[in-house]
């Protein structure tokens, strides 16, 4: 049977390496690639910059498909109340999508696999947005997930490399294929623009990582050239405040699916075939193993994203300071390192790995003992890379709330960035203010006599804020009341949180026994 069907694009964003959409070409007459603005998670909230990186992700994706004489379709709606009227305008009979490990998306898509069972349409569904089957490493560790790197390595190695990613459809591949390109389409299911979306771009910086598969797969190729670079790359050796990344800056595009993760571990692995290179953690393929690692942790461990009642995070009570935290996120908190990071994030929508090191440590057990799951917050908008698995596992680690327990260990606002930049470069360009401070002040303007102030032309206080801590101080004091949050937890738990190795699962449910069978297709 010749089928009409529906490729559902969500994450995924590209047509090389992905199995699900090569799944809709089989035996299909009419293909409907459709991308749904879903208001849960396309709102108003969600930085400019994020939603400018998704509408030329989708103008490319679109781009693309034309070149098969396809194109794409973009709704807005939830999907619940989308599909049931595709299904019927279009005498629907199979769905396609890439699988996605998210709760809220594992929730939206049993409602919408109903809905489409309802309607008699076949769904099929492929895992392409990590490198392994993320169940599969849940169940080689005993239903449980790997609560250490070093676990997780083990794990992978026993089952062997990622599978090798596939090739994107061609027109030899579409000849049968039709996909309806009337004008009525045309304007029915167009891109919306920034504005159509009630966002103003006119403050909008430069653009210095366009969405789409075609940046991100030239951004690859450009790298992959760099052999002597990507043999030796050591993450934790790279500078958190270069004035251009010291790193590939591939994260955004590996986040919304325009650069396969298995593309990118196997063009890595025939860049070092034969080299003498760096090794994980620290190396590129590494990298992408962190990724898996927070995927499985996300997906084993109950309420991943909070604090309560998720069995790996140490309780802290962490005071709530609207101001503090507002002054955090806005760029104000007086210390020019961490204001210097945060514009940069609200500009660009990317900051260095150890830059996001230095401003969570600050918000939280560092100096202004404040909820990771606020920080959380801030970077799933701002961030062009933020993902949800990441950005919990992360924000936990950094806290010293989970996974990391050495919370002795703080990175000072002032020292740290100082190491790789005396002079201060990178304050000078994200906040201009302080550019005529000489470089032993502009770390710490406060400490410049008035006349220094003045001869800058910004006095603390006015110009610039004070910082709004004092760090000596403050970070001694949430040493103690960390170390009084990890003997609670030992008391409560009868053990140290660094031994505790993950929660054993329930049984599986009978949907998710459905969702292994028809993966397994």
């Amino acid at each position: 049977m010749a089928h009409v069907c529906i490729h559902w694009f969500r994450k995924g964003l590209r047509l090389h390496d992905n199995p699900a959409l090569m799944a809709a070409l089989t035996d299909c007459k009419e293909l409907y690639p459709v991308f749904i603005l879903d208001p849960y998670l396309h709102h108003t909230k969600v930085g400019i910059n994020r939603q400018r990186f998704l509408i030329g992700a989708l103008k490319d994706l679109d781009c693309s498909l034309r070149k098969l004489n396809s194109r794409l379709f973009v709704l807005r709606g939830k999907p619940e109340d989308v599909f049931p009227k595709l299904f019927n305008r279009w005498n629907v009979t199979k769905l396609t999508y890439e699988y996605d490990t998210e709760p809220y998306s594992l929730r939206r898509d049993e409602r919408v696999a109903s809905l489409a069972k309802e309607h008699g349409v076949d769904v099929i569904y492929k895992i392409s947005h990590t490198l392994y089957n993320i169940e599969r490493i849940i169940e080689e560790n005993n239903g449980k997930p790997p609560l250490t790197y070093k676990r997780l390595q083990a794990i992978v190695q026993n089952l062997g490399p990622p599978k090798k990613p596939i090739p994107a459809p061609t027109l030899e591949n579409m000849r049968d294929v039709k996909t309806p390109r009337s004008q009525k389409y045309e304007d029915e299911y167009r891109i919306p623009t920034l504005e159509e979306l009630q966002l103003d771009s006119q403050f909008l910086g430069e653009e210095l990582f366009p969405g789409g598969e075609q940046e991100a797969l030239r951004r690859l190729d450009e790298h992959m050239k760099r052999t002597g670079w990507v043999c030796s790359f050591e993450k934790p050796q790279t500078s958190p405040n270069s004035l251009s990344p010291s790193t590939t800056v591939l994260s955004p595009y590996v986040t919304f699916g325009c650069l396969s993760a298995r593309t990118f571990w196997w063009r890595l692995t025939e860049v070092y075939r034969g080299r003498k290179h760096s090794a994980p953690p620290v190396s590129l393929h590494g990298q992408l193993l962190w990724r898996e690692f927070f995927y499985t942790c996300s997906v084993g461990i109950p309420n991943f994203n909070k604090m309560n009642d998720n069995p790996v995070c140490t309780k802290v009570d962490w005071d709530t300071n609207q101001q503090n935290l507002a002054a955090w996120r806005e760029a104000r908190t007086g210390f020019p390192f961490i204001d210097a990071i945060m514009t940069q994030l609200r500009q660009e929508g990317w900051i260095h790995h150890l830059a996001r090191h230095a401003v969570a440590c600050f918000l939280t057990r560092g100096d202004l003992w404040i909820s990771w799951e606020e920080g959380q917050k801030v970077f799933e908008d701002l961030l062009l890379d933020g993902d949800w698995a990441l950005n919990a596992g992360n924000w936990q680690w950094l806290s010293a709330s989970a996974f990391f327990h050495q919370f002795f260990r703080v990175y000072s606002p002032i020292a740290f960035g100082k190491k790789t930049d005396k002079n201060g470069d990178y304050i000078k360009k994200y906040l201009p203010l302080l550019k005529k401070f000489p470089p032993e002040y502009i770390y710490e303007p406060w400490k410049a006599p008035r006349s220094v102030q003045q001869a800058a032309g910004c006095i603390v206080g006015k110009d610039y804020p004070h910082p709004i801590v004092q760090h000596e101080q403050i970070s001694k004091k949430n040493i103690q009341r960390m170390k009084e949050a990890y003997a609670k937890r030992s008391s409560d738990n009868n053990e140290s949180p660094i031994k505790k190795q993950g929660v054993k699962r329930n049984a599986p449910s009978v949907i998710e026994m459905l969702q292994k069978k028809s993966r397994k297709e």
